[in-house]
């Protein structure tokens, strides 16, 4: 920047006068920068709505799908069993006993120094009749390693039994992971063919040997009793599908009947509507939000307009978002649901007037509400798709017109610069010019000054 002193000839204050005429010139720029702040703004309010509705149309398309309000609940008679429900549940009562519980298999071998010092192969068989062979050292460390390394669904474990004559001794417990008479197993001292030929070692049959705990099944009863008496079992302590969609966990046995009763749940029903609800009216609030005008601080001050006040665009699609939610169904008025238009152009939900439709006629209401919510779902996708959305069009389309207005404003910068240099230069060749008419001026001042004063007539 070129280094100036302001009026050193003409005695103006040029510095000022250049910004004065620079805001002057920059209105332009302004303006743009203005309308570029509140495009971007209502940009954003854009947005926020997409992503209001987005939302609402991923909650109404998983609330149409057929089986969404298929919502059972399960009650247990008691604590010795518990039960779950899916949506392919239906209703039902079924009364059984708990005859026994799964449990794993556990066995001790006889208490020993090291495992053995002729034979330190070990071979695992399983209740298949599967056999792992394992190379060990005869130590008992590297047994319970070779066990564990191997990953055949058995832990190894060595337990310290204490002295005789002075001498540690020691017991290998092996332990299934998985409960059930299927995981059961036998562990020998030997090759997979001496287990073959009946030669090998049955480490749980020696003298002091164990199997604390059998593998065994959990079984309950149906219908104990009665010519129509039947076990089932499981390898675990859960039932699953022992009636259509619901699992059974068993807890501890029982001599009188368990109960299990399954029905509807009118309750979790009614919170999926009213979830869709709330998600509308949240959608329409905040249109409604940026919708208003709002008065003037002052008698003398202009109104201020919402975001959305004046757009056909949003305007139509809050129109067709209300219309998918309160139009009637199958000749029907969505009021009979609970779902009614307001006044102020927005939906409520009467929690007690559904449960009432509800328990009259459950198929009826959970028809209406799954095409309730597939039109407010296909609604929904129409304005806020991500590719073609109506909604996603008018963003993309001002979000253009924001980056043209700030590329305007960009080249404003540069014209604005120029305008400035312009007359920065203008005046300071004014002062140039000032100087030397001022300079000239003294001359014939000094030079006047100069003459003869006398009279000479």
């Amino acid at each position: 920047m070129a280094f100036s002193i302001d009026g050193i000839a003409s005695g103006l204050d040029t510095t000022n006068m250049i910004n004065q005429l620079m805001q002057l010139e920059a209105r332009p720029q302004t303006l743009l920068r203005a309308k570029a702040s509140s495009t971007q703004g209502f940009v954003t309010a854009l947005q926020q709505l997409n992503t209001r509705l987005s939302s609402l149309t991923e909650l109404a398309t998983k609330t149409a799908k057929p089986a969404a309000l298929d919502l059972y609940k399960v009650a247990s008679s008691s604590d010795a069993a518990t039960a779950t429900a899916t949506s392919s549940a239906g209703a039902g009562t079924l009364d059984f006993t708990v005859r026994q519980l799964a449990q794993s298999q556990s066995s001790v071998t006889a208490a020993m120094t090291a495992f053995s010092a002729e034979a330190s192969t070990l071979t695992l068989r399983a209740k298949d009749g599967t056999t792992t062979e394992l190379a060990t050292t005869g130590t008992l460390d590297d047994v319970v390693a070779q066990v564990n390394k191997a990953d055949v669904g058995i832990t190894a474990t060595k337990v310290s039994t204490g002295t005789v004559g002075g001498v540690q001794q020691y017991r290998l417990q092996f332990t299934a992971q998985e409960p059930g008479a299927e995981h059961g197993f036998e562990v020998f001292r030997g090759t997979a063919a001496d287990v073959a030929a009946g030669t090998a070692t049955d480490l749980f049959t020696e003298t002091g040997a164990a199997t604390v705990r059998a593998a065994q099944d959990a079984e309950v009863v149906l219908w104990g009793g009665t010519a129509a008496e039947q076990t089932v079992t499981s390898s675990s302590n859960t039932f699953t599908d022992i009636l259509p969609g619901v699992s059974v966990t068993v807890a501890k046995t029982t001599t009188e009947p368990v109960s299990v009763t399954v029905s509807r749940d009118a309750e979790a029903t009614s919170t999926k509507a009213k979830e869709l609800v709330d998600a509308l009216r949240g959608v329409f609030s905040f249109v409604d939000a940026n919708t208003k005008v709002t008065p003037g601080a002052t008698a003398s001050a202009a109104p201020t307009s919402g975001r959305f006040t004046g757009d056909s665009a949003v305007r139509g699609i809050t129109q067709s978002m209300l219309t998918a939610a309160t139009a009637p169904i199958n000749g029907r008025s969505t009021s009979e649901l609970g779902i009614t238009l307001t006044r102020s152009g927005t939906v409520e939900f009467d929690a007690e007037k559904f449960a009432a439709a509800l328990a009259k006629d459950p198929a009826v209401v959970k028809d209406a509400l799954t095409q309730l919510s597939a039109r407010v779902a296909d609604a929904g996708k129409a304005a806020s798709d991500k590719y073609d959305g109506e909604l996603t069009r008018r963003i993309t389309s001002q979000e253009s017109t924001v980056r043209s207005l700030n590329d305007q404003v960009s080249g404003w910068d540069t014209r604005l610069e120029k305008r400035r240099a312009t007359l920065e230069r203008t005046y300071s060749a004014l002062e140039v010019q000032l100087s030397q008419l001022q300079s000239q001026g003294d001359w014939l001042s000094s030079q006047l000054a100069g003459l003869p004063t006398g009279s000479g007539l």
